[in-house]
């Protein structure tokens, strides 16, 4: 048998540690879905740095994705915010869902995510994705979801809700959010060039699953306008919240706009 060393004698310091007022000056809350691939690669691709934290709580969610399984998860949201980082205030909260949000709606998720953390600003991808469209000042717009005609229809009820005259609606038919995730990059850029109209001042790429914040550049080369997806608006609204102003080309044009107030 080993013979055991006689172990140390442990010495309680007695000066006490200096503590910053935060271990980051700013804190991002990511709630996403459980069976998300995407968002919170590309936060921690957009968003984090050694000023910026990103903190992510996962709710329930089961496919198809559907206007009826997207409404079930608005009774998690209170409970999913409350997670992050608790009884600690955040600079932001992102509900990372773009078809979720359109179906319960940008006031009732705020509301519910404020129950946890009273004041803060929270943002959804299409209230992001409308925030990022006007930064450019367009009205007539193309969009580009991954989704059904079902799940679609609200988006483009809730874009023509807040001013912008849709010029094309094209959507791809998938019901499983796992699979929209394993849509190629390379693809949404030729998938961005047939869906954008001609009359189309800008193109809306819907839902936080799909790679597409990797792809604005090509599809922006593509086009030759301007292209806005949920991830990458979601991320330029957080950080532009948290002070950050730095224009980000390789994310697309949209990160050289201030957010208007």
């Amino acid at each position: 048998m080993k013979v055991m060393k006689p172990l140390p004698e442990i010495r309680l310091e007695t000066s006490r540690a200096e503590l910053d007022n935060r271990p980051l000056e700013k804190r991002v809350g990511l709630i996403v879905l459980a069976t998300d691939h995407t968002s919170e690669v590309d936060f921690r691709r957009m968003v984090a740095s050694e000023r910026v934290g990103v903190y992510v709580a996962r709710i329930p969610y089961a496919n198809p994705t559907t206007p009826e399984n997207l409404r079930k998860m608005q009774p998690s949201l209170s409970a999913g915010a409350a997670l992050i980082l608790p009884d600690e205030p955040l600079d932001a909260v992102c509900y990372s869902c773009t078809s979720a949000s359109v179906v319960i709606g940008d006031a009732e998720i705020e509301a519910a995510i404020r129950e946890a953390k009273p004041g803060v600003p929270v943002v959804t991808p299409p209230m992001a994705g409308a925030r990022g469209l006007n930064a450019f000042g367009v009205k007539r717009i193309s969009i580009l979801t991954p989704y059904t005609v079902e799940t679609s229809r609200p988006m483009a009820a809730y874009f023509a809700a807040h001013g912008f005259d849709i010029q094309s609606f094209t959507c791809l038919g998938f019901e499983d959010d796992r699979e929209m995730a394993r849509i190629t990059p390379a693809s949404l850029v030729d998938l961005a060039r047939k869906a954008t109209h001609p009359q189309a001042d800008a193109l809306f790429v819907s839902c936080t699953a799909l790679r597409a914040a990797l792809a604005v550049p090509g599809m922006e080369e593509a086009i030759g306008r301007p292209v806005v997806t949920s991830n990458q608006a979601s991320a330029w609204n957080c950080l532009r919240l948290c002070g950050d102003e730095t224009p980000r080309p390789e994310f697309g044009r949209l990160w050289a706009k201030p957010l208007a107030a």
